[in-house]
């Protein structure tokens, strides 16, 4: 006897729209948002175009800034270190998984950081400032300032900023060079920024003088 045929399993609304959002995914991250269209979402995930449209009823807009939103969720991820053990080394290990993220989505990332999409919008921008603000909370913590003044937001910031065009940068250079030699190479740089800072602002003087003495 020839074997069974699995049985036919129906998903769930949120185990189908899950689906469609990864098939969004996948195909953001390598292509820009203007050239994907719902048939392509539907031919990867594998189901009718109308199915698409029975998820997702304000079509390719909608579609996109979902699957921005549970891109946003993945990058807020990337920050969520346990605050164990020294500061600087939990910093190396959240740019991993960041810059394993911005590996992995490649044309999308770029895309999302550059803008010019068709498809970006107040919204789409007020999901990637989100993103930065929480990256920017959980430097924050791990520095152990809960009521960071002007110019120490100001110099985390910029490094942010920084973080951001030279992953752009990065991908343009063929991912040149090594992602752990990049990782270092930002870690040595925020550290640069507070010792330039903390010649300027007693707040970030003393954060220097402590977190950061025993590990430069």
């Amino acid at each position: 006897m020839s074997p069974a045929a699995p049985a036919y399993r129906r998903l769930s609304v949120e185990e189908r729209r899950s689906q469609l959002l990864e098939a969004a995914l996948s195909l953001f991250a390598h292509r820009l948002p203007e050239e994907v269209s719902l048939d392509d979402v539907a031919e990867a995930a594998g189901v009718s175009r109308p199915l698409v449209y029975r998820y997702f009823p304000g079509g390719k807009q909608q579609l996109y800034e979902a699957a921005l939103h549970s891109a946003a969720e993945e990058l807020r991820h990337c920050f969520d270190e346990p605050h164990d053990g020294p500061l600087l080394p939990r910093l190396a290990r959240a740019l991993d998984r960041y810059l394993s993220f911005v590996g992995r989505h490649d044309a999308g990332f770029s895309a999302l950081l550059q803008g010019g999409s068709v498809v970006e919008t107040s919204r789409t921008t007020a999901i990637v400032d989100g993103v930065r603000r929480a990256a920017a909370e959980h430097i924050y913590s791990h520095l152990g300032v809960p009521d960071p003044g002007p110019r120490l937001r100001m110099t985390v910031r910029m490094w942010i900023t920084a973080v951001e065009a030279a992953s752009l940068i990065w991908l343009d250079e063929s991912k040149q060079p090594p992602a752990d030699e990049l990782r270092d190479w930002l870690v040595d740089q925020l550290v640069a920024l507070l010792t330039v800072t903390a010649a300027r602002d007693a707040q970030t003087a003393e954060l220097v003088r402590g977190a950061l003495a025993a590990e430069t």
